[in-house]
């Protein structure tokens, strides 16, 4: 007991011995380590090559496409004005080809504004026939109509390069287009696919059932790697299958928790999918996707 009660002062005078001996030798004791510097926060763009000619670009959260041709350029997504303008640099720092064709995926606006930049330059714009009568109904300044439109499917070539264009009915909107690049087979879908990510928030226009019919249907064309519209740019293409058992799951467990209650709160305090805990976004999203379900079973939307 005497002993250990006298250790911590013996060790304060050892210290103390230490410290004096290297200051007599010139020394001083070694310094902290110096803390290690913050990360770089991520740029507000950039640009991806992932096969011959065929890149992604990003702007903060959103993706899209751009393909380079013995012709031309065939871009997707303008995203905003200021994400174009971007793009535009990104595509001149490629190719000094103009941009022939701009793809719309979708109806969304943080998707198609900003495409100016682009029609000035000469660019025609396409898209599903569905996505002019969205943007009729919902007008702005931002953004380019387009030219051209097609029903089912499209097959668009440009020099050397040829893009096909489907439709599978409504999903996420009612003018999805999903793109192919047949020879690199590479897949480019927004929104309605991505890698261990729950869906955005509630859905307002996932249409739910018919987005497992279009995944569904979109597993069986012939590809090997996706380009989402967020998220890395490219992902697996288990990624199409994933999602629609998501979206399965998510559905049947809300329809049977419905057979206890009716109540949109108490079901996004009760339905949980332990399977996909560590998906991206799931403790935000879930109860949000779940309002969404609830919405298709009760009210029939």
């Amino acid at each position: 007991m005497r002993i250990n009660a006298m250790l911590p002062g013996a060790l304060l005078l050892a210290a103390g011995m230490a410290q004096v001996t290297l200051s007599a030798f010139g020394q001083s004791p070694p310094a902290a380590p110096a803390p290690a510097p913050a990360a770089a926060p991520p740029a507000k763009f950039e640009t991806t090559k992932v096969a011959d000619g065929v890149y992604t670009f990003r702007y903060l959260f959103h993706r899209n496409v751009f393909l380079v041709t013995s012709d031309g350029v065939i871009a997707t997504d303008p995203i905003s004005p200021d994400a174009a303008a971007a793009m535009m640099d990104e595509i001149k720092k490629v190719t000094d080809k103009p941009v022939k064709y701009v793809i719309y995926s979708h109806n969304h606006y943080d998707h198609a504004l900003g495409g100016k930049i682009f029609k000035d330059a000469g660019a025609k714009f396409v898209s599903q026939e569905n996505c002019i009568d969205e943007f009729r109904r919902h007008p702005n300044p931002a953004l380019v109509m387009p030219d051209e439109t097609y029903k089912d499917k499209r097959d668009l070539t440009l020099g050397d390069r040829t893009v096909e264009l489907r439709y599978f009915g409504r999903n996420h909107g009612n003018c999805m287009t999903v793109i192919r690049l047949p020879k690199e087979k590479i897949l480019f879908a927004v929104d309605i696919v991505s890698y261990k990510r729950t869906a955005f928030r509630i859905m307002p226009d996932y249409w739910p059932v018919d987005w497992i019919a279009s995944l569904n249907e979109i597993d069986k064309l012939d590809f090997e790697r996706v380009i989402p519209g967020h998220g890395a740019p490219v992902i697996p293409r288990e990624a199409v299958r994933l999602t629609r058992e998501y979206l399965e799951d998510l559905m049947a467990a809300v329809q049977t928790a419905m057979k206890e209650t009716h109540d949109p709160e108490k079901l996004k305090q009760t339905v949980k999918l332990p399977k996909y805990q560590d998906w991206a976004n799931y403790e935000v999203a879930l109860p949000l996707n779940i309002e969404r379900v609830w919405a298709h079973y009760e009210l029939g939307w």
